[in-house]
């Protein structure tokens, strides 16, 4: 025992891994944890403990700074269920003492993210839960805030959406939600329509949940005559352009099973693969790789057309192609460890690896001059080519065990040095729970100082995909940066930074 060791700097901590790692600012830690979760149980954290944690950070940064990450998850990242949380939290602040903040500020943040029919009750229900009240009327504390900003949400949308969204299975329905909020109807039409909610007698809105359903309940005398009326009913959706793009994809395997006709496969493939399409759709990334991984399940004269597709969708959501010059050498570095073998939610088939995959394989398709390579005990280097990006995807998720379920980021360091190769970035897709080698003393910090020597210019992305809470290396200078998320808006991030800008200066940057 050493009783006079030096003392240990503040921002020194352990990871889940017990490595060493290093603290966050609050603000970039409450970034981390929300842009990476959809409130479900990760491989390290409960849902409840990183609800908890997101609550304990909300606390400790600027109301103002809430509402402008609340905006940004919603908006620039395409979440839903994360900000309505922010949101939440946010109500329960007491700013009074905050000079940039202003209660009104609240209601602001809330028009600006509540963007559908269900969000508004969605909203309520994270409310009532995280404000628990006795009796019948659990809401009837409801924020004067949290009512104008709802009542805005109330004034936008119209039948079609609301009708949409109702579902009898809620906690909180929109008859009870417009009994709370009370808006007032900008006309005489939009007042008859508040009625009908009042009364739940919206119109059934024309959708394939509410077509199928209805389909469902009719008898037929034999299974070929039920198979027709679902061709029938899936080409008459598909011709009706109603049919989503999300929907659409989906979908894509019950619509090939059903037999439609050769007009409508060619009808939906034009749909997946146009650029505008996508772009409107907002579709987080992995998205098309689930659906990439149904349909190669799918025995049909079709599947290889619709593949294609997918491949045009992915490709059309990945980042500008001007993010780097083409004189730019990429090191792309997927992390295969044990705790991103974990999917993102009860109900996914997608793993967070994946997403780390994909990520690198849409990164991949903008370079020039790109290695990718895979690590976990060990690190392996593979050739690709460079547009088959969710081809890409499926065949190293094949590959998963052959690099080991350990986290030793430092040997993609390593493997540099020894190879005397010099790139202009190196980029991990991880979870961030590197490991350090207790015997020789190796992490991940220690590899990228000595790598410096050789390549002073080289910057370090680290692609968080889990948002725990700690960074494997120091945050500060120029070298060093931490992005995170699942979309692929990360890589608008990057160019930021490449700028000279970071992420908080773009969170901030949103106007409440």
């Amino acid at each position: 025992m050493n009783f006079n060791s030096q003392l240990k700097p503040q921002d020194v901590t352990r990871n889940h891994e017990g490595a060493i790692a290093y603290t966050m600012t609050p603000e970039m830690e409450l970034y981390t944890a929300i842009v990476t979760s959809m409130l479900n149980d990760t491989y390290y954290e409960s849902s409840d403990e990183r609800v908890k944690r997101i609550q304990e950070l909300v606390g400790k940064v600027s109301p103002l700074f809430v509402a402008q990450l609340a905006v940004y998850a919603r908006r620039e990242m395409n979440l839903r269920s994360v900000p309505l949380l922010l949101l939440t939290l946010l109500a329960k602040v007491n700013s009074t003492d905050t000079a940039d903040w202003q209660p009104s500020m609240l209601a602001r943040a809330i028009e600006m993210t509540v963007l559908r029919a269900d969000e508004i009750s969605e909203l309520l229900a994270c409310y009532q839960l995280l404000n628990p009240r006795q009796g019948r009327k659990q809401l009837s504390g409801l924020s004067h805030q949290v009512q104008k900003g709802l009542q805005t949400s109330f004034n936008r949308l119209d039948e079609y959406q609301f009708a949409k969204y109702d579902r009898s299975s809620q906690t909180v329905r929109l008859r009870d939600a417009l009994f709370l909020v009370h808006p007032k109807a900008k006309d005489e039409a939009q007042q008859q329509l508040f009625n009908k909610i009042a009364s739940q007698s919206l119109q059934t809105p024309y959708t394939w949940e509410t077509e199928l359903s209805e389909l469902g309940k009719q008898p037929f005398d034999t299974p070929e005559q039920k198979q027709a009326a679902v061709r029938a009913k899936w080409e008459e959706l598909i011709d009706s352009g109603k049919l989503g793009y999300m929907a659409l994809l989906r979908n894509l395997r019950n619509i090939v099973q059903s037999e439609v006709s050769k007009e409508r496969i060619d009808s939906i493939c034009a749909r997946l693969s146009n650029k505008d399409e996508v772009a409107h759709s907002k579709q987080l990334p992995f998205r098309f790789f689930s659906a990439y991984k149904e349909m190669l399940q799918v025995m049909s004269p079709y599947t290889s057309l619709i593949l294609t597709a997918l491949e045009e969708a992915a490709k059309a959501s990945a980042p500008n192609t001007d993010l780097f010059g083409k004189n730019d050498r990429i090191l792309l570095a997927c992390d295969l460890s044990g705790s991103m073998q974990h999917s993102l939610s009860p109900k996914s088939k997608v793993q967070l690896y994946e997403v780390g995959i994909l990520l690198a394989m849409l990164m991949q398709n903008t370079c020039q001059q790109v290695q990718t390579g895979l690590f976990g005990d060990i690190w392996k280097p593979v050739n690709l080519p460079q547009t088959n990006i969710l081809q890409n995807t499926n065949d190293i998720r094949k590959r998963i065990g052959e690099v080991g379920y350990c986290t030793n980021g430092y040997i993609v360091i390593d493997w540099l040095i020894e190879n005397k190769q010099v790139v202009d970035k190196v980029m991990f897709f991880t979870d961030c729970q590197l490991w350090d080698d207790t015997y020789t003393i190796k992490t991940v910090a220690k590899s990228w100082q000595q790598y410096k020597q050789i390549a002073p210019d080289a910057r370090l992305y680290m692609f968080d995909l889990a948002g725990y809470g700690e960074s494997p290396l120091r945050l500060i200078g120029k070298d060093v940066c931490l992005v995170a998320g699942w979309s692929e808006r990360i890589f608008q991030m990057v160019e930021t930074m490449e700028k000279g800008e970071d992420i908080m200066t773009k969170i901030k940057q949103v106007k409440i």
